[in-house]
């Protein structure tokens, strides 16, 4: 194979074309990935519009990669052709800025997100540095891991740095692409698990995935219910929407966290009386490294935890990326490869 196909994009906001380019071959400390599979996440809209400074068109967004090494750059000796892995969200760094030096590689000042600083995984190929890779077991398919380099890796690094410990309170807010993963690795952890979402007919759901309470947004006072519950350790949010996460701080118990990972441009509206009295906090969390997605992926190998999935070819990627953007993906869009 000389030539690959990508989907690329001329500007921002531009249609998807897929293209032929050249076959890329990777550099010093590089590898070259045989894409399988790559999820299609709702951060990709915003590499898409524009929005992130410095972001380069012509572009091939894609973050949530699965594939197999298929060339080695010149230095590289911890990964072998065949290798089953993939990338995310942290696409590598530079391993000698002071946050590399601390160990906190999410907030190296040369982070490299794929889409924006290199091609992304919308394409059969691509080439990545050497320490964005992650090791997939063999017990997740290239369809299933794709969401989890993002997605999965997101919620679950967000619950393991969080306050909360086996058999504390946590409710996941927000029952789509990213919470439905959230309540499965939140159950496995071993909290007592809160499901929240919009309408009764999505109870029956979360408690498939693993919650063992649901409070239905519609109908229900989401704040005065945990507290109810006895208050929640932590509220994972994984909706878009500010006010309803702001809403949802007023049932988190003593020393209780709102874990936000669901990216909204709009303020909370939190009195800051809600957060003295309960020593409450509000923290973000950003995906996680390479080395983190590997833990995600090895507990989701062990504990069965698994994204759903609609699969497209990378063809239709303009239908596909249409259906995410709107909401209606049941739950995360994944686009497979003539390499898949």
């Amino acid at each position: 194979m000389t030539s690959i196909r990508v989907a690329q994009v001329s500007g921002p906001g531009a249609a998807f074309e897929i293209v032929k380019t050249e076959l890329p071959e990777p550099g010093p400390g590089q590898v070259r990935v045989a894409v399988e599979a790559c999820g299609i996440c709702h951060s990709d809209a915003v590499i898409v519009g524009g929005y992130l400074p410095g972001t380069p068109f012509p572009l091939v967004t894609g973050h949530e990669v699965a594939g197999r090494v298929d060339a080695l750059g010149d230095g590289v000796s911890d990964w072998q052709v065949g290798d089953r892995v993939g990338v995310g969200w942290f696409g590598g760094c530079c391993e000698r800025c002071a946050s590399c030096r601390e160990g906190d590689f999410i907030n190296c000042a040369s982070l490299k997100i794929p889409g924006v600083a290199y091609q992304g995984g919308f394409a059969e190929a691509m080439v990545v540095p050497a320490n964005a890779l992650a090791a997939i077991p063999d017990e997740i398919s290239a369809v299933e891991a794709a969401p989890l380099m993002c997605a999965g890796a997101t919620t679950y690094n967000a619950l393991s740095a969080s306050n909360a410990r086996p058999g504390d309170l946590v409710a996941v807010l927000g029952l789509g692409g990213v919470g439905h993963m959230g309540v499965q690795y939140a159950s496995r952890l071993g909290y007592d698990t809160v499901a929240i979402a919009r309408g009764p007919e999505k109870e029956e759901l979360a408690r498939q995935l693993g919650a063992r309470h649901y409070i239905d947004s519609t109908a229900q006072d989401v704040a005065a219910e945990l507290t109810r519950l006895g208050g929640a350790r932590v509220v994972l949010a994984t909706v878009t929407d500010s006010a309803t996460m702001s809403a949802a701080v007023g049932g988190l118990g003593p020393r209780g966290q709102l874990v936000i990972v669901g990216a909204s441009g709009e303020a909370l509206n939190i009195n800051p009386l809600q957060l003295i009295f309960g020593s409450h906090s509000v923290v973000g969390h950003a995906s996680g490294t390479s080395r983190q997605s590997e833990e995600a992926l090895r507990f989701s190998a062990l504990t069965g935890v698994r994204p759903m999935v609609e699969v497209a070819p990378l063809e239709d990627v303009g239908a596909a990326f249409a259906k995410m953007a709107a909401g209606q993906a049941r739950f995360r869009m994944v686009l497979t490869t003539s390499a898949s």
